[in-house]
């Protein structure tokens, strides 16, 4: 989220403009100015990080028509009227409405920087709250869990959470293995299509003749071997969801075909002549560049732009290697239920080491990693660690490795801080005095990573 600091000052005066810029930005605001409602409307966004201020009386949109735009766009938006003295009760009338406060004419400085203070810290709270809310949404909600806690990480999760509140199509892009099922899995999840079905279609496993079959479906006797009628993936994801993943892999007919179904929501199945309308949404996946393919004219363009509308990049692990401990710990517990054994520990040389390893196959490499440390131990070649590092510690009962693997963290965070305290708290995502109580507890001293 971005700093809660900015200002937009709406008044057709230059002098109120010139005189509410330099009060404001005195008192270290980001102050944009506008002499017409309209412009300032086009900044405003969802979780614009800001507060309003508007002249009541301006030509063109006045300042009320103004604040019912800005509250249609987030009702929990402060603004703040500038009203003279005749317009006092229109400004009393409009705070029962939604506005946040008004300012009489003529006003002192320190009376707006102080007014826009109160609205900014409003702001922050109003944003954090939300904030939470989502992530909270998004931990309490059963199915996958995109883990992570990098600034890239924190970007892509919110950026889903977004668009799964909504019902358009998507497309992720990201290297194999970066866990672009996840991520449509995590859509499907927070979207109001959960209790449907989630359909996952791999185009580059289905052989190129049985494709139209296995999208669309078919009648019985429609080709040869065709015994039975047979319901497509398409059809299959009515109420629900549609992972389209390699889509780049989908032959050119197909891709043609395709097409006309996102734009219809409609199939035929193969064989028939008869429209079935399904109530689909669908999230595609590739691990190329599609503008590109669409230039080269291995994809089709019209195609590319129908699944161009919210797009999602998705980090390579490189990317995000702070991540790797925490991604680990969650790959090692999971396996060891599977499998019921002990999940190993890992030392902090190992965890080292992983760190810098290029991790080709990303997040699947990890997870596969993990599966064969809970599996066969230390003992294992993992192809990853060098040779004069094992693999994996002696293994330890459960609360001892979190208590390790905690340690860990925190010893990372306190390295990559130089034993700065603020960074570091900021870093492990955790209040103050537990940062002092975990340096108690392991004793750890800050100065020895100064």
């Amino acid at each position: 989220m971005s700093h809660v600091n900015h200002v937009i000052l709406v008044d057709d005066e230059p002098h109120i403009r010139l005189a509410g810029k330099q009060a404001l930005e005195l008192d270290g605001r980001d102050v944009q100015v506008f002499e017409s409602a309209s412009p300032a409307l086009e900044q405003l966004g969802l979780d614009w990080p800001g507060v309003l201020v508007s002249d009541i009386k301006m030509p063109g949109m006045d300042g009320l028509t103004f604040m019912r735009a800005v509250l249609e766009i987030d009702s929990d938006m402060p603004v703040v009227l500038i009203t003279g003295h005749g317009d006092v009760g229109t400004a009393v009338e409009a705070m029962r409405d939604g506005a946040y406060d008004f300012i009489e004419k003529p006003f002192a400085s320190d009376r707006l920087a102080e007014v826009v203070a109160r609205a900014l810290e409003k702001r922050r709270l109003t944003l954090e709250n939300r904030a939470l809310r989502r992530e909270l949404k998004a931990q309490d909600t059963l199915g996958p869990r995109l883990i992570g806690r990098t600034d890239v990480m924190r970007r892509v999760q919110q950026r889903l959470l977004t668009v799964a509140e909504t019902d358009v199509d998507i497309l992720l892009s990201g290297e194999t293995g970066a866990g672009k099922e996840v991520a449509a899995r995590f859509v499907h999840q927070h979207s109001a299509r959960r209790d449907g079905p989630f359909v996952a279609v791999n185009a580059s496993a289905i052989p190129e003749h049985l494709v139209e079959s296995e999208l669309f479906g078919h009648e019985a006797g429609s080709f040869t071997n065709a015994k039975a009628k047979r319901i497509g993936k398409i059809e299959h994801s009515d109420g629900g969801t549609l992972f389209l993943d390699e889509i780049e892999s989908m032959p050119m007919p197909v891709q043609i075909a395709l097409l006309r179904v996102l734009q219809e929501r409609a199939i035929e199945r193969v064989g028939s002549n008869r429209q079935i309308q399904v109530n689909f949404r669908v999230v595609a996946a590739t691990k190329v560049d599609l503008r590109v393919e669409a230039d080269e004219g291995r994809f089709r363009e019209d195609l590319y732009y129908r699944l161009h509308v919210a797009t999602v990049d998705l980090p390579p692990l490189r990317e995000r290697r702070d991540d790797i401990p925490l991604l680990l710990q969650h790959f090692l517990l999971a396996a060891a239920a599977r499998y019921e054994q002990e999940p190993p520990l890992i030392r902090g040389a190992d965890l080292q080491a992983l760190m810098q390893h290029p991790w080709p196959g990303n997040v699947r490499e990890l997870r596969n990693l993990a599966e064969r440390l809970v599996l066969f131990g230390s003992d294992e070649d993992i192809g990853i660690v060098t040779a004069d590092v094992d693999a994996v510690a002696a293994k330890a009962a459960l609360p001892e490795q979190v208590a390790a693997f905690e340690k860990a963290l925190i010893v990372q965070a306190l390295r990559e801080s130089g034993g700065c305290a603020a960074e570091a708290i900021e870093k492990l995502g955790i209040p103050r005095k537990t940062y002092y109580d975990k340096l108690k507890k392991y004793a750890l001293k800050r100065q020895a990573f100064d």
